[in-house]
């Protein structure tokens, strides 16, 4: 006797869309008896275990919307012919996404061009994976999608590239594995890949689990790059974000989360984020525990590498910034602010990362701020400063648009520690830990900081250029940190560690 799954399984059928020979009144179930337009994939019912498979080069102007669930073992799978030219949905405004599953699980959909453009902005996406009062949502893939030209607004966070969206006034809703991986995010606008919850309050606290955002690019985006919101053991791994920042007013990072918990953040590289507003290439924001950042690498972002912040916490929405970890980090040239600590952080720690700070850069290298509140219980703990240009150290004095000015020393911000740092070059107002040192002169030697490039104008070749630039990654973080690369596996909180 068969199991649902597999009785499901074993009724599957593959269905094939093809633009310009196909027909809405065919079968649709041979390469030769094609469907002809998305829409007649949107109104049919697909059943566990379907494929769809969109013919190599066709392009639809008109956006494709699953709305019907696989099975766990039996996922509904959209995909594409072999071929030399991705199927291209190119929804031109029509619709606010150009692919969208909605109120849909256990579904993959992989293999396709997306954009989204249309003469004037507007609340736009490549991806839309929405979830509203259905409670958990499972088993959702999108991976190996070149999405590009989305014409979103920028001056909302929850449009761009790929947004997930789990909502519900109703019913507590969440994801459980979802996994957003190998995709190619370029010239979106706002957000690249973000994250959409409203359950995330003390009292309303129903994160999703099991989110996995991993080897993707996303490059020219008009505010942030990678986003997660609302949840609990979030891996975001080996992402590349370039030149986040570039259109958005308002202030933008290149990878940060945000109302989490456990989020693990390690070997990515975050790069060119063009604004001063933040603008630096990682961020621990606030109503979030235990945020680890490891084995990335961050460089050229105009407004610095590292922000933990927090406005003050409350009983309702807001727990502060607690438990950051910042460890075997590298920084290079990165500007304005390498470290700041902003507002409510408490019980962070900033452990054996490498900063490089070039020939005639100014840099604020640890820099405490006001934000209805100041930091407290921040360790930097054998850190290794190499500084060819000059580095300063203090809290905040007053404000110059997105730049602050500094005195010495962190008052009143509260039991800022350093311990066995290692300063080479020029420091101004120096820690504890470096006073009465003696002054060493540093020129940053020759080494390779060639990182891998790609052109998302070309996406063939994506995956070499993956396993290059990890590989490239790995080598030069152990240069840098002097140990072993071994990444972790993110956990999530135990039934003792319940918000409060």
């Amino acid at each position: 006797m068969f199991s649902s799954g597999l009785a499901a399984t074993a009724h599957a059928e593959t269905y094939y869309v093809d633009s310009t020979l196909g027909d809405d009144h065919a079968s649709g179930t041979a390469p030769d008896r094609p469907w002809r337009s998305l829409a007649r994939v949107n109104g049919f019912p697909l059943r566990p275990g379907d494929r769809v498979l969109l013919t190599a080069g066709s392009v639809w102007k008109e956006p494709l919307t699953i709305t019907r669930s696989g099975r766990a073992g039996a996922p509904i799978v959209i995909g594409a012919t072999d071929g030399a030219q991705r199927p291209r949905i190119d929804a031109g405004g029509v619709s606010p996404h150009a692919v969208g599953v909605i109120n849909a699980e256990y579904v993959t959909v992989s293999g396709l061009e997306v954009t989204n453009d249309a003469p004037s902005p507007a609340p736009r996406y490549g991806v839309l994976v929405s979830a509203e009062d259905r409670g958990v949502t499972r088993d959702i893939r999108i991976s190996d999608m070149y999405i590009h030209d989305v014409r979103g607004i920028n001056s909302r966070k929850d449009n761009g590239g790929i947004v997930f969206r789990a909502v519900g006034q109703r019913l507590a809703t969440r994801f459980q594995d979802l996994a957003i991986e190998r995709n190619i995010v370029w010239r979106v606008d706002r957000s690249g890949i973000a994250g959409i919850s409203d359950r995330v309050t003390f009292l309303n606290w129903f994160p999703s689990e099991g989110v996995v955002i991993r080897d993707n690019l996303v490059e020219d985006v008009g505010g942030d790059g990678i986003v997660p919101r609302g949840t609990d053991g979030a891996l975001i791994e080996h992402n590349i974000v370039r030149y986040a920042g570039s259109r958005a007013p308002g202030y933008n990072a290149g990878i940060w989360q945000w109302s989490t918990d456990n989020s693990l953040i390690q070997l990515n590289e975050a790069a060119y984020t063009v604004t001063r507003y933040d603008g630096q290439g990682f961020d621990s924001d606030f109503n979030s525990r235990r945020t680890t950042f490891l084995y990335n690498y961050s460089h050229d972002n105009a407004g610095g590498f590292l922000l933990i912040c927090s406005p003050q916490p409350n009983d309702k929405d807001n727990l502060g910034n607690r438990g950051t970890v910042a460890r075997f980090n590298v920084s290079r040239n990165d500007g304005t602010r390498i470290f700041q600590l902003s507002g409510n952080v408490s019980d962070a720690l900033v452990e054996r990362n490498v900063i490089h700070v070039g020939a005639a850069m100014d840099v604020q290298m640890v820099v405490a701020t006001e934000w209805q509140g100041w930091a407290r219980d921040v360790r930097f703990v054998g850190n290794v400063f190499k500084v060819a240009g000059t580095a300063r150290y203090g809290s905040e004095s007053g404000r110059s648009g997105p730049d602050y000015l500094i005195k010495a020393g962190f008052s009143p911000a509260s039991f800022i520690r350093f311990r066995d740092n290692s300063y080479l070059g020029a420091h101004v107002d120096l820690p504890e830990d470096g006073i009465g040192r003696p002054v060493v002169p540093y020129v940053e030697p020759p080494a390779d900081w060639q990182v891998p490039v790609f052109d998302p104008a070309r996406p063939d070749g994506f995956s070499d250029f993956l396993a290059r630039h990890r590989a490239w990654m790995v080598t030069m973080l152990q240069r840098e940190l002097g140990v072993a690369v071994a990444p972790r596996q993110p956990r999530r909180i135990s039934i003792f560690e319940a918000r409060r």
